[in-house]
């Protein structure tokens, strides 16, 4: 199991019913049926493609009637609210489409861009974030965890890069950051750059620097 999944497959708790929404090849939804950590599991995926590749990994389980596949977009077909989601692969505003009008009583969320927004839809419709931070499996991916309802609060920073990053830094989210910050100084050597976008780039170093002194604070 590759890192990404099994950073993924950490939070995944026991649960009456699971969803897993875009499960591409099902390896998540296998480890929650093998690990008996649901009772039911739903497959569910746009692409008929992905989820015949899921059906066949877990056609013993399917034809137990423990898990059902959906071809559908989103939430759109699962016939209970799940207790546990999982939404993995997918856009920031993607996932904030699909659970719109529909947050779970718990969720596992690995956003691949616009972190920042899902945070913010998360915490503007109630709901308590319980792990958010950076990992790295040849390239930096966010995770979000958390619960419907409950409430929860954010700083400004800690919407942009992750409340765990801030409050508790791995060295993941330490490299992602250091590397992004050489990126900016050697763009920012670049002589034909147009001054809105020099002074775009200064005010993201900027914001970065300010990072590292706190992660350097806390360390």
């Amino acid at each position: 199991m590759s890192v990404r999944l099994e950073r993924i497959c950490s939070h995944l708790t026991r649960a009456e019913s699971f969803a897993d929404i875009g499960c591409d090849h099902g390896y998540c939804t296998q480890y929650m049926l093998e690990n008996d950590l649901c009772e039911r599991a739903y497959i569910s995926d746009i692409s008929r493609g992905s989820l015949q590749k899921a059906e066949r990994l877990l056609q013993a389980h399917i034809q137990a009637g423990r898990c059902k596949a959906i071809c559908a977009d989103g939430m759109q077909g699962l016939p209970e609210a799940c207790e546990l989601v999982l939404i993995a692969g997918m856009g920031g505003e993607e996932i904030i489409r699909i659970l719109d009008g529909r947050i779970p009583p718990r969720f596992v969320l690995q956003p691949m861009k616009n972190s920042d927004k899902v945070r913010a839809f998360l915490l503007a419709n109630g709901c308590k974030i319980t792990a958010d931070y950076t990992f790295f499996d040849g390239k930096y991916y966010d995770l979000i965890a958390g619960e419907g309802g409950g409430g929860d609060s954010y700083s400004d920073f800690e919407l942009l890069f992750g409340r765990d990053n801030l409050k508790n830094p791995g060295k993941d989210f330490i490299a992602m950051v250091r590397e992004e910050q050489a990126k900016l100084r050697a763009f920012l050597t670049a002589p034909d750059m147009s001054r809105e976008n020099r002074d775009a780039l200064r005010a993201r170093l900027y914001t970065l620097e300010e990072i590292t002194d706190a992660v350097d604070e806390v360390l």
